[in-house]
């Protein structure tokens, strides 16, 4: 006889609260406009000031918000980082991790070819300015730690052990590979799709 409670499906995680939602909406307006801004005028040229104007905040509560300008534009980077490794942990256990790494990175594939534009306009952005070059690559730090883990599990190694290197290496690769071919796609302005330059930056280091 099966255990009803044993075979349960787990408890939904609880949906977010009015202010956490709120507080989401007020980040996408803001960093909205700042991006159109950033765009017409440069990002040095943009201040914060005018940002909190032009979104109706003061500029105190512009930076409860955000705490520098760079994160304004990579705000949603953490949410890319939550997606790429939950999309990680999905694949199947038998698949190769350089092969699933690659697989993982077809969230971010798909939310970027369906708008195009805005995403080359974003990754100039990132591109020509140092100030978010920098914080783009502590970013990418923060998705490394994200992901070794798992990578680590399926190598059956122990990402607190330096004497194995082998996960860090792999996903630092893998995130580099994904900053070529979106060097890529910038250079030629989208006319190849970023999966192909993927697959042909990662590819790179399996021949």
């Amino acid at each position: 006889m099966t255990d009803s409670a044993s075979t349960a499906d787990p408890t939904p995680p609880k949906p977010p609260g009015l202010r956490e939602r709120m507080r989401a909406t007020v980040r996408a307006e803001v960093t909205e406009v700042a991006l159109r801004l950033f765009t017409e005028q440069g990002f040095g040229r943009t201040t914060a000031d005018q940002i909190a104007a032009e979104a109706g905040l003061s500029r105190a509560t512009l930076f409860r918000y955000f705490g520098t300008k760079e994160d304004i534009v990579l705000a949603g980077l953490e949410g890319d980082a939550q997606q790429v490794t939950e999309a990680l942990a999905a694949r199947p256990d038998e698949e190769r991790p350089w092969v699933a790494l690659r697989r993982a990175f077809d969230v971010l594939v798909r939310v970027n070819e369906e708008a195009p534009e805005q995403t080359l306009s974003f990754l100039r952005l990132l591109q020509e300015t140092p100030s978010l070059r920098a914080r783009h690559f502590e970013k990418q730090l923060q998705w490394q730690e994200q992901m070794v883990p798992e990578i680590a599990r399926r190598l059956e190694a122990s990402p607190g052990w330096p004497e194995d290197p082998r996960p860090t290496a792999l996903v630092a690769a893998a995130l580099a590979c994904l900053d070529a071919a979106a060097r890529g796609w910038v250079a030629c302005e989208g006319t190849v799709s970023l999966a192909v330059l993927l697959d042909r930056a990662m590819g790179a280091l399996t021949e």
